[in-house]
């Protein structure tokens, strides 16, 4: 209680401000789901680093094209459709407040737009190539994290496995960028337990990572030089960038971004390591690129014909124990693909393509579950995407096959049903022997891979400030899952009303029920059966800002778990923040206190935490305990910038947290970060 108490006094008669980086709260929701049904946060913070370079060089809606507006990921295509036709009509935009005339666009679409969007009239004359090369602007980025206690990986007493290097995680990256044009950079990045500049790690840090990414010369719309990404079609066949899937954003159901993208995060394994160009001539439009990266793996041996073979690929991009280096970079993948597009007036068509070749056989493990999965030493897979936008409907998909012949299909439709309300369809029918590398389509699966379902959603702003969003997923899973023993079904609900009073009010409530089918735990029968388990979660968040320099916001959670079964289980979360944020100071700042009860990992409940600048936290709460954090930063002056982050977790009664080789003794668990960022 001490700590909370001069964390109190610190915020309140020290720090003037308080602040972090800020994102829509409906993208907080999609990135709490995403991480609720991956188990995992991911780290790719592209998405942060977009918004921040939005933030501060704001699109001209007058100039931008259709895949500027898709890079702000807040319009669907019927949105930037119409508006292209709304400037190919009546000619440029003369003011933002024009935008309320556009087809299908809604005050809350523009409010969230307007800190990332202007409208200039000011004719932008051909870029030189010199210039992107000296006119930009050259950053710096360095991040150290560490959990304070001594977990037993890092106990030099303890025997067996344990983690080789220091606890400390370390993140750096430089960056230059002019306007959106030009981009290139080096990312570094050591994991808490790696070695650093001694054993394996010779070379300093675990992971580098170069790129160089040039937009809009001539004929040539992108080129990709070192780490990048490939996203084509709705994400059947390959989608490496981050990508939402159900949350009370129901019109974002559809997968939007340019082919190419550049990579400059953390994360070690969804990006193409090579070369990318596409090149536009008229309505046509082709992308190719190739790409050759060592990837992580577990091997076995096949001891009938003495044959190693990858029986799972490692995406953790962890390498802190003997055994985990073992595995490094042990796998050779090559790849590579294309994609050619045509564009109408209001439609599109696509043919999409890529293929792998893996220096080593996949074979996964022989559980009935991987009957289908991926194998052999090649795989490839072909689709074809669409899209038709007429008057106030915009229809899309992708239907796709892969090397066993196995198919997919994704389907759906968003329609502005009227100024008020719009909804939105997706339907989806992917085989059991559907299978791809880096798919991640718009499913309930983590990936597009045995599923039949049918979504739909409606957004309906009845009055000024009202907002509901509701949907509903119907799903089936024709074959076995992992814990799944039999062909099995589910389904999901959601309904989320909010009002915005106005800049000062916003309060939300949501109730979401889903329902999944898998094995009865703890069953000693000869014959594995399904049940259901259900599970119901209700939410309230409002904010409030008491002045323009305070801002309060609180959150209360409930969630029942197989509430009249065997497994039954509750859980519950309430938190406090309190933002502290005046114009034009050097200093930001935000406080959390937090009370969480569960009775187990599955009453588990996600809860987003403003982090450092380009990063944020999603822990999952289970057991009982308090937490706080107070983030803040100093910018000392226009080009230097400092972060520190303190957190903390207390769990009254328990002799140690967590478990394996991250085990601690003790009740708590405390996490310090900084960070320094220099705009050269």
């Amino acid at each position: 209680m001490r700590w909370l108490l001069v964390i109190w006094i610190f915020i309140h008669c020290i720090l003037p401000t308080a602040c972090a980086q800020e994102i829509p709260v409906n993208t907080e929701q999609q990135l709490e789901n995403l991480t609720d049904a991956d188990q995992a946060e991911t780290e790719d913070d592209s998405y942060l680093q977009q918004l921040e370079y939005f933030r501060k060089n704001p699109v001209n809606l007058n100039s931008a094209d259709a895949n500027e507006l898709k890079d702000l990921r807040v319009l669907t295509d019927l949105q930037i459709e119409n508006l292209i036709s709304y400037r190919r009509l009546f000619g440029k935009l003369i003011s933002l407040y024009e935008l309320q005339a556009v087809p299908a666009w809604d005050i809350n679409t523009i409010k969230k737009l307007l800190p990332f969007i202007t409208v200039t009239t000011n004719v932008t004359l051909t870029e030189q190539l010199s210039s992107r090369f000296k006119d930009g602007e050259h950053s710096l980025l360095f991040r150290l994290s560490q959990i304070l206690e001594k977990s037993r990986g890092f106990d030099n007493a303890s025997t067996g496995t344990r983690y080789l290097g220091s606890p400390q995680r370390l993140f750096f990256r430089y960056r230059y960028s002019y306007k959106n044009l030009l981009q290139y950079g080096v990312v570094a990045d050591k994991d808490a337990g790696e070695q650093f500049f001694k054993g394996t790690q010779r070379k300093g840090f675990d992971f580098y990572s170069f790129h160089l990414f040039a937009r809009k010369m001539g004929l040539i719309q992108a080129v990709a030089i070192g780490d990048f990404t490939v996203n084509m079609g709705q994400g059947l066949i390959q989608w490496q960038s981050l990508a939402f899937k159900k949350s009370a954003e129901v019109l974002g159901v559809k997968r939007q971004s340019p082919v190419l993208r550049p990579y400059n995060s953390a994360g070690e394994f969804y990006f193409h390591r090579g070369a990318g160009i596409t090149i536009k001539q008229g309505r046509w439009e082709t992308t190719v690129f190739a790409s050759i990266r060592k990837l992580s793996a577990n091997f076995a041996t096949d001891t009938l014909n003495k044959e190693d073979f990858v029986s799972s690929f490692l995406n953790s991009g962890y390498h802190r124990t003997v055994s985990e280096n073992e595995d490094r970079n042990k796998l050779t993948q090559t790849s590579f693909g294309g994609n050619i597009l045509y564009r109408g007036d209001r439609w599109h068509i696509g043919l999409n393509t890529v293929y792998y070749q893996f220096s080593r056989p996949v074979q996964k493990r022989d559980e009935p579950y991987n009957l289908y999965a991926v194998n052999g030493k090649t795989w490839h897979n072909l689709s074809v995407d669409y899209s038709y936008t007429y008057k106030n409907l915009h229809f899309f998909g992708e239907a796709a096959v892969a090397k066993n012949s196995g198919k997919a299909f994704v389907n759906g439709l968003l329609v502005s049903v009227d100024p008020r309300v719009d909804i939105s369809f997706v339907q989806r029918t992917i085989a059991a022997s559907y299978q791809a590398v880096y798919g991640n389509a718009f499913t309930e699966n983590a990936y597009p891979a045995n599923e039949t379902g049918f979504y739909s959603g409606i957004s309906i702003r009845p009055a000024n400030g009202w907002k509901l969003d509701a949907y509903a997923d119907i799903f089936k899973f024709p074959w076995l899952k992992y814990l799944v023993d039999a062909p099995s079904r589910g389904t999901d609900f959601l309904a989320q009303l909010s009002y915005t009073a106005n800049r000062q009010f916003e309060i939300y409530t949501r109730f979401r029920n889903e329902s999944k089918q898998t094995n009865q735990t703890g069953n000693i029968s000869t014959t594995n059966f399904l049940v259901n388990l259900p599970r119901q979660s209700w939410r309230t968040q409002f904010s409030y800002k008491v002045k323009n320099v305070l801002s309060l916001r609180n959150r209360v959670e409930a969630l029942w778990y197989d509430k009249l079964g065997n497994n039954r289980e509750t859980g519950f979360l309430i938190y406090n923040d309190i933002i502290y944020r005046p114009v034009l100071q050097p200093f930001s700042g935000i406080l959390r206190l937090q009370y969480f009860e569960t009775d187990g990992y599955n009453s588990r409940i996600y809860a987003y935490e403003n982090d450092l600048l380009y990063s944020y936290s999603i822990p999952a709460f289970f057991d009982k305990g308090c937490r706080y954090y107070l983030l803040i930063n100093y910018d000392i002056d226009k080009k230097l910038s400092f972060w520190l982050r303190f957190a903390q977790t207390v769990y009254p009664g328990k002799q140690s947290v967590g478990s394996g080789l991250d085990e601690i003794k003790g009740n708590r668990k405390t996490e310090l970060k900084a960070q320094i960022r220099w705009i050269l």
